[in-house]
């Protein structure tokens, strides 16, 4: 039987469908019951499958177990993850191609797709065997192409993740034989899914697990009608994701700033000298994290090489080399980076000193004989940064200047208020003596 197009699946990009509940497979009367995903992979390394697992908000488990509210859940037909093996693993695919599964499906693409549709023999990428009609049997493999073929046109949503699936990646780099693309050059510009979503693409090497579960739960969301729109931009990536570059959240963009670079691995300052691209690549890794929020390239110390982009990798070769623009930007802010981290020091050396402190004429700490007073010229830009800082308001620093000096300070050198320490004993010690601990 054939999968029938629900109307209640909402207006996405611009189709003419009331938004609402449904979907392929659902009805006008409820919401979805279950959405199937089908996970192909075609050149690929199975990173992507490694990043998902590793999602934490929200999780795989999540998805799974219908676990977050309002969504249903998410039965995942995945190669290395599913259970089931031979027919019974490809059963449920066969009944998608045929129109007979029953639900609505999401069609999931890790790396790319090689160019073995015009090879008179043969695949570069296969999964299962036996053809594709529900009770045909054989040793003949099925390839991945022929899946994705067949499965685009009735899905309610084709999701390519990764950089491979997403734009070519690596093996669609030079020299490589397989003439691989990515999902979007496969299916073509014209192609929308059955309710009329264009490719959705969610790039990295590898991706962060987050971003693809992000943008499953933001798709069923809306499909469910309980969620706008995903926005995406005209790339089909998640533009929340995707909008900012890597150097405007990265943890080393201050030492950018000030004109301070790494000059070799390990180094704590700014990668660009040592190879990152982080100024032109977009990517929300630096602020996402890979796993669970932690981590990521320049977080630990490696420098961005572009993976996200649609020219990666070639266009972002050789790796670890300064990119070519990053000599006339680094070396204006070396100079002016120059001037302003000394200014700051000079402020930061006047401000890491307590009111107190200044009015006492010393830091009262056994880690004094470090602390380096205030210079001169320190405070002398400091009086007339001050006058800035306060200008139409209260000078805090003048009052605080006014205040009187806390009489306890210093207490262990005082000897009127360090006597009532020195007559006190530990009770141990007065019973030793025979006598009773004094009263308060």
């Amino acid at each position: 039987m054939e999968l029938q197009k629900a109307e209640a699946a909402g207006a996405v990009f611009g189709t003419d469908r009331r938004k609402g509940l449904g979907g392929l497979g659902g009805t006008q009367e409820g919401p979805l019951t279950e959405v199937h995903v089908f996970w192909l992979a075609g050149m690929s390394c199975d990173g992507c499958s490694i990043a998902v697992t590793g999602a934490t908000n929200p999780s795989v488990e999540d998805l799974l177990a219908g676990a977050i509210p309002g969504l249903p859940p998410v039965v995942l037909h995945h190669p290395v993850l599913s259970v089931g093996a031979g027919s019974d693993f490809i059963a449920p695919f066969k009944d998608a191609v045929n129109g007979e599964l029953g639900a609505p499906y999401v069609v999931v693409l890790e790396g790319s797709v090689p160019d073995d549709q015009v090879l008179p023999e043969g695949y570069f990428s296969a999964m299962g065997a036996g053809g594709f009609e529900a009770e045909t049997q054989g040793d003949e493999p099925n390839r991945v192409t022929d899946w994705l073929k067949q499965l685009a046109p009735g899905a309610a949503a084709c999701v390519a993740i990764g950089t491979c699936a997403t734009w070519g990646g690596i093996p669609a780099a030079a020299g490589n034989i397989t003439g691989s693309m990515s999902m979007m050059d496969f299916l073509g510009k014209d192609y929308v899914s059955a309710l009329g979503v264009p490719v959705v693409n969610v790039p990295g090497c590898s991706p962060v697990g987050d971003n693809f579960t992000e943008v499953v739960v933001g798709v069923l969301m809306f499909l469910q009608g309980i969620g706008p729109l995903p926005e995406f931009d005209e790339l089909g990536r998640p533009s929340w994701q995707f909008s900012e570059t890597v150097h405007r959240h990265c943890v080393r963009a201050g030492y950018y700033e000030e004109g301070v670079f790494a000059e070799e691995f390990g180094d704590k300052e700014c990668l660009v000298h040592v190879g990152c691209w982080g100024p032109v690549v977009q990517c929300n890794i630096t602020e996402r994290g890979a796993i669970n929020h932690m981590g990521g390239c320049m977080v630990a110390g490696g420098p961005c090489i572009g993976c996200t982009m649609p020219g990666f990798p070639d266009k972002f070769a050789p790796f670890y080399k300064a990119p070519p623009g990053s000599a006339a930007s680094s070396a204006a802010s070396r100079t002016y980076g120059a001037v302003f981290r000394r200014l700051r020091r000079m402020t930061m050396r006047a401000d890491n000193f307590e009111p107190i402190w200044d009015r006492a004429g010393e830091v009262p700490t056994a880690y004094a004989r470090r602390q380096r007073e205030p210079s001169t010229s320190s405070k002398m830009m400091g009086f007339f940064y001050k006058k800035l800082q306060y200008q139409g308001t209260v000078d805090q620093a003048k009052r605080n200047r006014e205040q009187p000096q806390p009489r306890s300070m210093g207490i262990l050198d005082q000897a009127e208020l360090a006597a009532p320490l020195a007559r006190y004993k530990p009770p141990d010690a007065q019973e030793a003596e025979g006598a009773h601990p004094e009263e308060p």
